[in-house]
């Protein structure tokens, strides 16, 4: 055979094998399509169920520690050796083994939603386990089709989330190292939340998601009060707002009280409700104020609302709430009341600053008879809400008291007094230490001396406190002062009766 050929005969036994080649390789993926490729199936996950649980690099106790594990941490399963479960932690990405009894494995199948439902109502009211009540309603929400999924599981959700803030806020040890673990843990499943400075603490509060989905479904009244309660707290709002973004926040916390039915709720959650209407609407009537808006129908919600709490129902747990919704309404009570018109004696002015929001009050002499006011005897500047309908003379036109508000909560008594150096202006503070909530209010002038009567409310040390008080206006300390009217004889015989008439401190 010729060398040609030999070389035709050997291309063309290639191009046959090549054939083959290709006509095989199309035989295995028709097979494959057909018998149905079946993917990986994901790698089983499971919860850490205690705290400081160690991921070691080996399946023994001695064996080095390459994290610490906390309640509600999850992980993936990859083997088994011994007592110990081969896990991949992938928060943290690291590797390693843990104790087969300090995790449980979970079921993500839609069969399995209603078991993962019982354990989050089980956690639902177990202190301390809200890290772990949190990774198993994010687990039920992972497994539940969507539409079996209600108001239910998002606020047990919330209610974990709230719970755990709240233990973070009031924990005795601020490096509580249990505690900034749950923290993390929480974070993991996409639960926010914030931290605010207030005197001198960190306040932390969650951001409320859980609870306005609660609201945006049909949701039972303890469910819908449990939400609106949360969202409305006055301790988690932001410091930081501006004064537009305050207003705007103060008339959406008016309207998600008013979403829940109170009609089917028991007296005590009616109280509560009622309670915290009171004290936003009383934001509402100074954030009104201080836009220079109508604050009388605000004013006169809180006062309503206060007044329609049942203390026959109000719970030990409840009180000091109670307390701080009578001290906010307090605080602001004057937005409800226009006054009368001062006749005689020196005159209060207000004028507009020479900075935006800025309030002068300025003290004129008495009125000429075309009514323009006297001449100027003194004055100061302030940016916070003057109520010139407060404005009391006493009887020998020479002090004048008047109810200055610089807060939310906080409502401050200014004391014009004239003496041979002209008019002077002193500030009294509800308490000095501790300026967060309270008020200050005149309560009568004792007639032939230089003292006044002063009626506060403030706390102090965690405690409520109410005091009536006999005051110098000389040194403007207290001389005396009881936590009734009447077991001071002096204070009960001078009080003034329009104060005693309108003032919510002798509730």
């Amino acid at each position: 055979m010729s060398r040609s050929c030999r070389n035709l005969a050997w291309w063309s036994l290639m191009f046959v094998l090549l054939v083959l080649a290709v006509r095989l390789g199309e035989a295995q993926a028709a097979t494959q399509q057909q018998v149905g490729a079946r993917p990986a199936e994901p790698r089983p996950t499971a919860l850490v169920v205690e705290d400081r649980v160690a991921l070691r690099a080996e399946p023994r106790d001695s064996a080095r520690q390459h994290a610490l594990l906390w309640q509600g941490d999850s992980v993936e399963i990859r083997g088994r050796r011994f007592d110990f479960l081969q896990v991949y932690d992938y928060r943290r990405e690291r590797g390693g083994y843990v104790r087969a009894d300090q995790l449980r494995l979970l079921n993500l199948q839609p069969e399995a939603a209603a078991d993962l439902m019982a354990v989050v109502r089980f956690l639902e009211f177990s202190p301390g386990n809200e890290a772990l009540g949190v990774a198993y309603a994010a687990a039920f929400l992972r497994a539940a089709p969507a539409k079996s999924i209600g108001a239910e599981a998002f606020s047990a959700l919330g209610r974990f989330a709230d719970r755990l803030a709240y233990r973070v806020s009031n924990a005795r040890r601020s490096n509580d190292e249990t505690l900034s673990a749950h923290l993390e843990v929480v974070a993991h499943y996409g639960v926010r939340i914030r931290s605010f400075e207030r005197a001198g603490r960190m306040q932390l509060c969650y951001d409320g998601d859980a609870f306005r989905r609660v609201l945006a479904l049909p949701a039972s009244a303890e469910q819908q009060v449990d939400a609106a309660l949360s969202l409305t707290r006055p301790e988690c709002v932001d410091p930081d707002l501006t004064p537009l973004e305050r207003h705007l926040h103060d008339d959406w916390r008016t309207q998600v009280l008013a979403r829940v039915d109170e009609t089917e709720l028991p007296e005590h959650i009616r109280n509560r409700l009622r309670m915290r209407k009171a004290a936003v609407w009383a934001s509402v009537a100074f954030q009104r104020s201080r836009r220079g808006e109508p604050t009388e129908e605000a004013a006169e919600l809180a006062r309503q609302s206060l007044v329609a709490v049942d203390l026959r129902a109000l719970s030990e747990r409840d009180r000091d709430e109670y307390e701080e919704a009578a001290v906010r309404v307090g605080a602001s009570r004057w937005a409800a009341d226009l006054g009368l018109p001062q006749k005689g004696g020196p005159q209060i002015v207000l004028q507009a600053g020479n900075e935006p929001g800025q309030t002068c009050v300025r003290l004129h002499g008495p009125a000429a008879s075309d009514g323009k006011p006297g001449n100027l005897l003194t004055q100061r500047c302030t940016f916070a809400t003057v109520w010139p309908q407060s404005a009391r003379l006493s009887p020998a036109n020479d002090i004048l008291a008047l109810a200055v508000q610089p807060l939310d909560g906080w409502r401050e008594l200014w004391l014009f007094q004239e003496s041979k150096d002209g008019w002077q202006i002193d500030v009294l503070p509800p308490e000095a230490d501790t300026p967060d909530l309270g008020y200050i209010e005149f309560a009568g002038w004792v007639p032939r001396s230089r003292k006044i009567l002063t009626a506060r409310e403030f706390k102090q040390q965690g405690r409520w406190m109410k005091q009536y008080e006999l005051r110098s206006l000389d040194s403007l300390q207290v001389e005396k002062h009881a936590d009734d009217p009447s077991h001071l004889s002096i204070f009960y015989r001078n009080q003034d009766v329009a104060w005693k008439k309108q003032s919510l401190a002798l509730r």
